[in-house]
């Protein structure tokens, strides 16, 4: 809501929502052990329902002491933006970043985003899907500019990645938190449109980088894609009067014949479209038409 200058904060909680991920966290965790950022740190991990271990994993966990690392059970209902909640209720810092158990912070992330909060009441940094992803993974999902912030060409507000992303408790608890109803994804663009119309300001810090796993697998990709474009239906019904306008019929027709004559099937040189690629695309679109009829309006 104010622009004006605030003081470092004297503790950052950084909380990770976390399923089933005890085979993966490390790679994070030790990330956030490297961090050059001076200032006073706790990590909460928020478990929306693992079935792996993963709360003893990290009882016992050799960085518990260095990170303040605590586990918390958030296993009473599904979603990210549920576990996110529950993290932030049992955390003790005056800022809150958020990351995921995935992915992995670069060592100046923490230090630049701390930096920028004390002139925003929110801020966002990049997401760069190269380093812990295949050639192949890359090539079917690549991804905007790594310094820019993201902005949907219908959308009034830019937004923030929810894997990296930082607000002032105070602000936090102000809006309400993240959007429980989001279960699958897109939370994040709800949390961040949500803050700007409340009159607070996100602000974007192109040196917070963090590494983001992309989708290695064609299951995985479709699901992801799935639940975006599920997602964007959902969005469009509760912010369409505020900040998202509707698609033209012409971007539906584009979006058919791109899925006709770049299919997979016919010769790479004719499609010029990695399968997965492709395969995004036509989950989206199907994401889009199931979103359509569950949420009662049209958007594709």
């Amino acid at each position: 809501m104010s622009d004006a200058t605030r003081p470092a904060p004297a503790l950052i909680s950084i909380v990770i929502a976390a399923l089933d991920v005890k085979g993966i966290i490390d790679v994070q965790l030790t990330a956030l052990a490297q961090q050059d950022y001076d200032g006073a740190f706790e990590v909460v991990v928020a478990d929306n329902g693992s079935t792996d271990g993963l709360e003893q994993f990290l009882r016992h966990h050799p960085l518990r002491d260095r990170l303040r690392l605590s586990c918390v059970d958030a296993s009473d209902a599904p979603g990210v933006s549920h576990a996110r909640n529950v993290g932030v209720a049992r955390s003790a810092g005056e800022f809150v970043a958020f990351c995921d158990a995935d992915d992995r912070v670069r060592p100046d992330w923490l230090r630049h985003l701390a930096a920028a909060a004390m002139r925003f009441d929110a801020v966002a940094g990049g997401l760069d899907g190269r380093p812990l992803s295949s050639e192949r993974a890359v090539a079917w999902r690549p991804l905007s500019d790594v310094t820019a912030q993201p902005k949907s060409a219908n959308a009034r507000f830019p937004w923030g990645g929810g894997g990296n992303m930082g607000i002032w408790r105070e602000v936090f608890d102000e809006i309400g938190g993240w959007d429980t109803t989001y279960v699958y994804a897109l939370e994040d663009m709800e949390f961040s449109w949500r803050l700007q119309l409340r009159g607070y300001s996100l602000g974007w810090e192109p040196r917070a980088v963090v590494d983001y796993r992309l989708r290695d697998d064609l299951r995985s990709l479709w699901r992801q894609s799935f639940a975006y474009g599920r997602g964007e239906v959902q969005l469009y019904r509760d912010h369409r009067a505020t900040c998202m306008s509707g698609r033209p019929v012409a971007y539906l027709v584009l979006m058919l014949v791109l899925i006709v004559i770049r299919n997979p099937l016919l010769p790479t040189t004719l499609t010029r479209l990695p399968r997965g690629q492709w395969l995004w695309h036509v989950s989206a679109l199907t994401g889009r038409v199931a979103g359509s009829r569950e949420f009662n309006v049209f958007y594709v």
